[in-house]
């Protein structure tokens, strides 16, 4: 890898699949944990489930950032590169695929790599979720997800990303009924543990849809807020979580 380019697409997928499934263990791991600490006190267990997941997602994408701009999650993937898609500040194709399939796999594999901590037999969830008002939850909380994500890149505080968005999922855990998938390789995951934090496989599919949908509404929102200016190209998400700096015209690289 020469001086200025990016991390081999392998290495990237990589990185996507280790932050997404260390991201799942969190999820899966706390709630495990939560519900073997405080059996009586359901409004605890989350407390204790959101509070790791705001501080384990906060480090992780401060970690993988430089690698891969730890997306960790398919809607940002996707929504990265169709906002990007026209500059070359957004993924190839390929290279979204790329990352999606790895994010999945890495969701996957962290369930099971919680309920192996924990000694739970590993087994599909029959939570069930896919309501009304869970389904309208899940599309507050990814459009929300995405314009926090872009509101910071387009104004050039990229440094405030992960903090931000550990913080703005924690928050989301409790004004949400759905307590804040907002990811679909997390909702995918979650379905191979049968506790606290699983979903049924029947509400995978329409969780997946209402976080497509809030996807676009928080590129929506985010566009009419934040308009980019033409003169420059916006630095990708990996450019600018790794160095922190505003905006800045660069000729187009290989880079998410």
């Amino acid at each position: 890898m020469t001086a200025g380019s990016p991390p081999a697409l392998w290495r990237r997928a990589v990185a996507e699949a280790l932050g997404t499934g260390l991201l799942v263990a969190i999820v899966v791991g706390s709630g495990i944990a939560a519900q073997r600490l405080s059996p009586d006190d359901v409004g605890l267990q989350l407390l204790q489930n959101s509070l790791a997941t705001t501080l384990g997602l906060a480090v992780l994408i401060g970690v993988l950032g430089p690698v891969s701009g730890a997306h960790l999650n398919p809607v940002v993937t996707v929504v990265d590169w169709f906002t990007g898609r026209r500059d070359g500040s957004g993924p190839r194709a390929g290279d979204g695929l790329a990352y999606v399939a790895a994010q999945v796999a890495g969701g996957i594999g962290g369930a099971l790599l919680a309920n192996a901590m924990f000694g739970v037999p590993s087994g599909l969830s029959t939570t069930d979720r896919a309501t009304g008002p869970h389904l309208l939850a899940e599309v507050v909380a990814t459009a929300g997800l995405v314009l926090v994500i872009h509101g910071l890149l387009r104004s050039g505080r990229a440094a405030w990303v992960p903090a931000a968005v550990g913080a703005y999922i924690g928050a989301a855990y409790w004004f949400t009924s759905s307590t804040s998938f907002a990811n679909p390789a997390v909702t995918v995951g979650r379905v191979f543990t049968d506790t606290f934090a699983g979903i049924d496989p029947a509400s995978v599919l329409p969780f997946v849809a209402a976080q497509a949908l809030g996807g676009a509404l928080g590129v929506l929102v985010a566009a009419v807020l934040y308009p980019r200016t033409p003169s420059a190209r916006p630095r990708t998400p990996a450019e600018q979580i790794n160095d922190g700096g505003p905006t800045a015209a660069r000729q187009p690289e290989e880079v998410l």
